[in-house]
């Protein structure tokens, strides 16, 4: 059952297979560095830091780990820290020690990072310093030994800046007790030896978001982060002059993936934005030529809301993409007016090292994850008796991929694996379809269903429906309860600025009705101002349906 229409419509020009190298994360940044010593690799509020520079960094700060911290082959260090030259600098000097590197999202509180570090058997860390307060209880109790405070202030060069910088990253170093200056431990350089590691060892262990249960690490080697590495670098076109514009969190697998290991690999350059700013997006888009944007929809949104929009050049932009969200078609639609581009839509998960699935960059469709990737078969099986599915029929995802994680992190008698046709499959939990082209189409969570008078229905097509009305910016579907149906379809909206108090719930609730079958349509409309998200851009709908009340 192994789908393959979707060959018919595979971008031209690019084989249907890639083999995977055998060479570790650190040697493509090794690699690149010796092809372009002297190239851009990372541009930031206004700084310019070169290959040659970059690497040098990354060799002396994996001495000092080496050295100091006296890290280990095979040991977890954390990083918390936004997106700065240090993010990447400390993880490739992480993977330059044969050790493994956890990410941890920046907005994480001081409940969670102990999560995390218990969970994660971690003592070493590279904390930024507006998030040290977070961490700080951990420090000198033996949890976290010396961490490494990096200061985004170091790397700036705020008179080149295109705009007004964050003032986050404007803020003088501090210094704090048990800990070690970034600066500092670049001072103290001492020699590595010259062992690379190899494509089997441990690299990542990202977190899965939590929005479905409790966090797990996903263990993922050399081999499995390459695999998406390189094929995310031929399906995006990628060569030494990609520019890519990295605003989604490298903490997360999609923008290290696409906007940090990626270009990197190519021999590109990355313009990098500690936090999200449409001006300043828009800026560097016309003043560097980024060719290359992998987002979020609500990002594309924002960008666009700008009312001097078309006052820029972005001309240079090649393509446009990202996931975790659908791309609203009016939105979508806008994107193109401005832009002559289409949104490139994919998707992936934790576990998958970012994405499964992508859209044909020459023929994409919005709303849609795309078409299985580079070696990956992606098939669709009935949630309850098993049966695998045709066109047009909704079910669970199941994905064999090269990217695939090895395990989750301490958890060996996981449940989300089985073994079909000789072959080890991951159960993604996410109900999907395929159309008559061989593209996947998100339907919902297996565990996000609504079962509202025996009928099924799934909170993100509705969402998806309610999107077309003008008035709505976000939508979020949960379940009420309901005397008569047991459960019910509730949506949480937050309306566009020009539509606030002159909208009602009933209007929303009678323009629905028109829209979607009667057993869909939401019985109760409720107005929000925002919406808990992740980093990456998905709405926390489990918190929103706890505190709506399952």
């Amino acid at each position: 059952m192994q789908q393959t229409k979707h060959f018919e419509y595979w971008p031209p020009l690019l084989t249907k297979t890639i083999t995977v190298p055998e060479t570790t994360l650190y040697e493509n940044l090794r690699i690149s560095a010796q092809r372009y010593p002297n190239k851009v690799a990372i541009e930031y509020y206004g700084r310019a830091l070169t290959y040659r520079q970059f690497i040098e960094e990354v060799d002396t700060l994996a001495a000092f780990m080496a050295t100091h911290w006296k890290l280990k082959r095979g040991e977890n260090v954390m990083l918390f820290m936004q997106n700065a030259p240090q993010y990447l600098i400390a993880l490739y000097a992480i993977l330059r020690n044969r050790a493994v590197a956890v990410p941890i999202n920046p907005m994480s509180k001081t409940p969670e990072l102990q999560f995390y570090l218990q969970d994660g058997d971690i003592h070493h860390a590279c904390i930024s310093q507006e998030l040290y307060p977070i961490a700080e209880v951990f420090v000198g109790d033996g949890q976290l030994e010396n961490p490494i405070i990096a200061t985004y202030r170091d790397y700036i060069e705020e008179e080149k800046a295109v705009s007004a910088l964050p003032d986050i990253v404007k803020e003088p170093c501090k210094r704090f007790p048990h800990t070690i200056p970034w600066q500092e431990a670049l001072q103290r350089a001492s020699t590595l030896l010259d062992d690379t590691g190899e494509n089997d060892d441990v690299a990542m262990i990202p977190y899965t978001s939590g929005t479905t249960g409790e966090p797990k690490g996903c263990v993922h080697t050399n081999r499995t982060i390459q695999a998406n590495v390189v094929g995310a670098a031929h399906w995006m076109s990628m060569t030494s002059d990609t520019v890519a514009l990295a605003t989604l969190p490298l903490f997360h697998v999609t923008g290290l993936v696409h906007s940090g290991f990626a270009p990197l690999y190519a021999g590109g350059t990355i313009v990098l934005l500690t936090r999200w700013d449409k001006g300043y997006a828009a800026r560097a888009i016309e003043t560097y030529r980024c060719t290359n944007w992998i987002n979020i929809s609500t990002m594309v949104i924002d960008f666009l809301s700008q009312s001097n929009i078309y006052d820029y050049d972005l001309s240079s932009l090649l393509i446009i993409g990202g996931g975790g969200a659908t791309m609203p078609e009016a939105v979508g639609e806008r994107l193109y007016e401005v832009t002559g581009l289409r949104y490139v839509e994919g998707y992936g998960l934790s576990e998958t090292m970012s994405h499964t699935h992508f859209n044909p960059p020459e023929r994409p469709k919005l709303q849609c994850l795309g078409i299985p990737a580079f070696g990956v078969d992606a098939r669709v099986r009935h949630v309850e008796t098993g049966e695998w599915l045709g066109i047009g029929e909704e079910g669970e995802l199941l994905v064999h991929a090269p990217q695939m994680l090895i395990e989750y992190y301490n958890r060996p008698d996981d449940d989300s694996f089985v073994m079909i046709d000789g072959k080890r499959f991951f159960k993604t939990g996410d109900i999907v379809k395929v159309d008559e082209d061989g593209y996947f189409f998100m339907v919902d969570r297996v565990k996000r269903m609504i079962n509202a008078s025996g009928y099924k229905v799934w909170p993100s097509e509705v969402e998806s429906i309610l999107f077309g009305h003008p008035a709505v910016r976000q939508a979020c579907v949960v379940r009420s309860y309901d005397e008569k149906r047991g459960e019910t379809v509730k949506a949480l909206i937050i309306l566009k600025e020009d539509y606030k108090g002159k909208v009602t719930a009933e209007e929303l609730i009678d323009w629905s009705k028109q829209q979607m079958s009667a057993y869909k349509y939401p019985r109760e409309i409720e107005f929000w101002e925002e919406f808990p998200m992740t980093s990456s851009g998905k709405v926390l709908w489990r918190q929103l349906q706890d505190k709506i009340g399952e």
